[in-house]
């Protein structure tokens, strides 16, 4: 497949964010700050106080960011459209070093874009998928009876439009024949929808499954937030390792037998802006897996690129390199360390 390994080929969709500062809006949430709504004066105008747009973003592109920020060589596997938002997505991966040459270019047909609402620290996101015609690259397949190269470490597996079915399947199929390859599933709304039967093959092929709790709720049907029961219920399915975030609450592993909690790492100043956490939290999870590191280690890891995210505005500019992230675990608080529970 490739001359040179990719260490985390992701998987997914692509898109541009539109930051919406919104500074007239309030919140309304249900007991115990759970099922919030964010609300606006309906048909009247709403001032809002500057927009910030941020290219190539997305649950996968995110994800291969991180890794290449960490020294890792990762790609993405994506779908754009040949509009100019399309062509700066494509420059703005490359100028983080992501390798695009998998990324299916197609004529008339728009890139994503998206529209996020923000308010507080946190955001209620928009969202409008381009229905692309959704094709592993053909260099994935393989050619006269004989594989194309290295295939990569670890696949990296998450949010895609509602039409992915098939495709989902045919990676699937290009798993079973690859089973060196890793795989992180990090589902997204479609891929919940879709359920244990119909991804039976990518649940059970799963080497590491990344949700927060309120997903973990959604797949299972439950109101439950015992999040040892999750885990467990989630890992019958297949899953060799289960991690499930639960917001500034910490996060949680599962790994058959024993159960293991993290807590946050602290924010040095309030959080200015919570898009891309999960996402930096599972991607750097699935890096330090992929530099050899323990499940144990990469739960030690996982929490401090999100710590950074949470800084800056976007998914993406508060993604560290490895010596800063290493220099923020060299001044973690003594008790931020796993423990079994």
């Amino acid at each position: 497949m490739f001359q040179r390994q990719i260490d985390m080929l992701a998987v997914g969709d692509i898109t541009t964010d539109a930051f919406i500062r919104l500074k007239d809006a309030h919140v309304n949430c249900k007991i115990n700050n759970e099922n919030c709504e964010l609300c606006v004066r309906f048909g009247d105008k709403v001032p809002f106080e500057y927009v910030k747009v941020v290219k190539a973003v997305g649950n996968a592109a995110n994800a291969a960011v991180a890794a290449a920020r960490l020294g890792l060589r990762s790609a993405l596997v994506a779908n754009i459209g040949t509009d100019q938002n399309g062509r700066d997505c494509l420059a703005e991966l490359q100028r983080n070093t992501v390798v695009t040459s998998l990324i299916k270019i197609h004529k008339n047909k728009p890139t994503n874009y998206h529209f996020v609402l923000w308010y507080d620290v946190d955001r209620t996101i928009l969202v409008n998928h381009t229905e692309f015609d959704y094709r592993l690259p053909a260099v994935m397949h393989e050619r006269g009876g004989r594989r194309s190269g290295l295939p990569p470490k670890w696949i990296y597996l998450t949010s895609l439009a509602a039409n992915t079915l098939e495709y989902h399947l045919e990676l699937a199929d290009y798993l079973k024949k690859n089973p060196s390859v890793k795989l992180a599933f990090q589902p997204g709304t479609f891929q919940m929808k879709l359920g244990f039967d119909q991804l039976k093959d990518i649940y059970e092929r799963t080497d590491l499954f990344v949700v927060n709790v309120e997903e973990a709720q959604r797949i299972l049907n439950t109101d439950s937030r015992d999040v040892k029961m999750l885990m467990k219920s989630l890992h019958e399915h297949g899953p060799k390792l289960v991690a499930v975030t639960d917001n500034t609450n910490g996060a949680y592993l599962f790994d058959g037998d024993h159960h293991y909690h993290i807590p946050m790492y602290p924010d040095p100043r309030p959080a200015f802006e919570r898009t891309g956490c999960g996402d930096a939290w599972a991607s750097t999870f699935v890096s330090a897996l992929a530099m050899g590191k323990t499940p144990l280690e990469a739960l030690v890891w996982a929490p401090v690129n999100p710590m950074s995210v949470a800084q800056f505005i976007g998914a993406q500019e508060g993604l560290l390199s490895l010596d800063q992230l290493e220099w923020w675990l060299n001044r973690a608080p003594a008790d931020f360390k796993p423990k079994e529970i």
